[in-house]
């Protein structure tokens, strides 16, 4: 788009694709903004500034030669133009995050008061010991509160994601087998229905991966894992609830058959959501699990962290779990950072990270862990499996719910397009929804569900919020069943329109070039 002198666009006003009803593109309170390029120039500043004193340079051939080309704006005309990006978007503070998965749920307030507090807030990873016992503190009470709650035996706070964690807990297996003798255990089986980074993960370990198929339930075909499993097989990734929202029944009995096989269970515990306060995965044989702290303790996820994604391990791969960590003696907290003969991580695989963990993501866990207390967490995840089942049962009669037969769900309800009008699918739901003021639900994962469409509410939105998302899926889908072609070029309200999202991930344009050289080089 270009801009007069005056401000104002001369061709017909642009918004959410088509023309726009008002001159300016503005709809109320919902205003146009161009790129920051756009409605500034290189040529002035909004601010003045002292000729600066002439100095020789030390950067040599290495000193910039052009313009840098970022536009000069004052104070008020940068204010606003974030301010209005900022009102384009969406996040959890401003309404329900249906992502399934992903466990989009509130942040309290409490967590960031005190993950603000001095002495957290500006932390030095460096810092002698003695100068920060109440951090070391914080991470042992959160790893002890971690291992209660997972009836495990010890935990490693270092991972910084769940990804991470995982490579975590798989290079404990691989250390523990290598240990004892059989490095050359060199398969992971994975369900078809595992989180991708499973696989990934395991790949990049160094293991080859076989997928293991689900029944028509959803759940892992048990009696293809056990007959799959022989000297080869290093150990199964197993996610728990999976993603299909539903638990997996049989996790007793896979874990004690891979365990006579000689190998070992990693749990996905990205679910943990679900199940926290009521099952606990050491009790079904779990030897390692990473449990993202954003996911289940409320810290702040998305835009690329920070993450934090501790690992817990049983008795039998405890001796391997990384370094460092946090040990409590009579003369106060100590940060163990190296192996010791004889004594517990002896056979440690080494370090995650360079330093300690996130200690911004601790301390929002550890108050979330004891604010709720035992009953409170207990509630969490009743409440996050009831929001769910809600959602299922009200919607089953309206989309395909193929796994609607299984009984109950956990965390997550899953829906398909199967019963949408021929050449109308899951995008055009999801477009469709935003319209309706929500953010859409995941689309087309897990893979084993054909136009899949994952909701998850979480504990912390109300029936009020979930009957409002209800109405307006509901809505939708019946539209879609319909053949409403409307919804092919849906969101209509939102700033822009549908993207030709494959040429958009395929072809980016990452760099603005002004249209005005670009003329002139023709």
């Amino acid at each position: 788009m270009s801009i007069n002198a005056s401000g104002w666009r001369p061709e017909a006003p642009i918004s959410g694709g088509k023309a726009s009803p008002t001159t300016t593109g503005n709809k109320a309170l919902m205003l146009e903004e161009a790129l920051i390029f756009e409605i500034g120039d290189t040529t002035t500043t909004g601010v003045d500034l002292v000729e600066p004193v002439a100095a020789t340079s030390r950067l040599g051939d290495l000193a910039r030669t052009a313009s840098i080309g970022l536009p000069g704006l004052s104070e008020p005309e940068t204010v606003r133009h974030y301010t209005r990006l900022s009102r384009q978007n969406y996040g959890i503070d401003l309404g329900f995050f249906p992502l399934g998965s992903c466990t989009m749920k509130h942040n309290p307030r409490l967590n960031e008061k005190m993950a603000r507090l001095p002495g957290f807030a500006d932390i030095h990873p460096l810092a002698p010991v003695q100068t920060v016992q109440g951090a070391l503190e914080v991470i042992q009470q959160l790893a002890h509160w971690l291992v209660t709650l997972t009836g495990m035996d010890s935990v490693a706070m270092s991972p910084k994601a769940g990804a991470h964690g995982e490579l975590c807990g798989v290079l404990a297996i691989r250390a523990a087998l290598e240990a004892r003798g059989e490095g050359h255990r060199k398969i992971i089986l994975v369900p078809e229905s595992a989180h991708g980074t499973n696989p990934a993960t395991a790949a990049f370990a160094g293991y080859s991966v076989e997928d293991i198929p689900a029944t028509a339930d959803g759940r892992v075909d048990t009696e293809k894992l056990i007959a799959r499993l022989g000297p080869d097989v290093a150990g199964v990734m197993i996610t728990n609830p999976n993603t299909c929202g539903l638990f997996e029944r049989d996790m007793r009995v896979i874990s004690d058959a891979v365990h006579a096989a000689g190998g070992l269970v990693y749990c996905d515990g990205a679910n943990f959501n679900a199940i926290v306060g009521r099952v606990r995965p050491g009790d079904l044989g779990i030897d390692a699990m990473h449990i993202n702290l954003h996911k289940t303790f409320s810290t702040p996820h998305g835009g690329g962290g920070p993450g934090s994604g501790p690992v817990v391990f049983s008795k039998a791969l405890s001796p391997f779990a990384p370094l460092p960590f946090v040990e409590k003696t009579d003369d106060g907290f100590h940060l163990v950072e190296e192996e010791t003969a004889g004594e517990h991580h002896a056979g440690a695989f080494g370090r995650m990270v360079a330093f300690h963990g996130q200690m911004g993501m601790f301390t929002r866990a550890l108050t979330y862990i004891l604010s709720h207390g035992a009953d409170g967490l207990r509630q969490v995840s009743e409440d996050a499996v009831l929001n769910a089942n809600y959602i299922l049962r009200s919607l089953d009669t309206t989309l395909d719910a193929p796994f609607g037969g299984s009984g109950p769900c956990m965390h997550e309800a899953l829906f398909s397009d199967e019963n949408l009008a021929d050449g109308f699918s899951t995008i055009d739901v999801a477009k469709g929804l935003i319209d309706e003021g929500f953010h859409p639900m995941t689309m087309y994962f897990p893979l084993v569900v054909h136009g899949a469409m994952l909701i998850e509410p979480t504990e912390t939105e109300s029936k009020a919020a979930l009957d409002q998302f209800i109405v307006a899926l509901r809505s939708v889908a019946e539209r879609a069943k319909a053949g409403d072609v409307s919804l092919k070029s849906a969101p209509h309200f939102a700033p822009r329109s549908r993207l030709d999202e494959t040429l958009a991930a395929r072809k980016p344009i990452l760099v603005w070039k002004d249209p005005g050289l670009a003329q002139a080089a023709e």
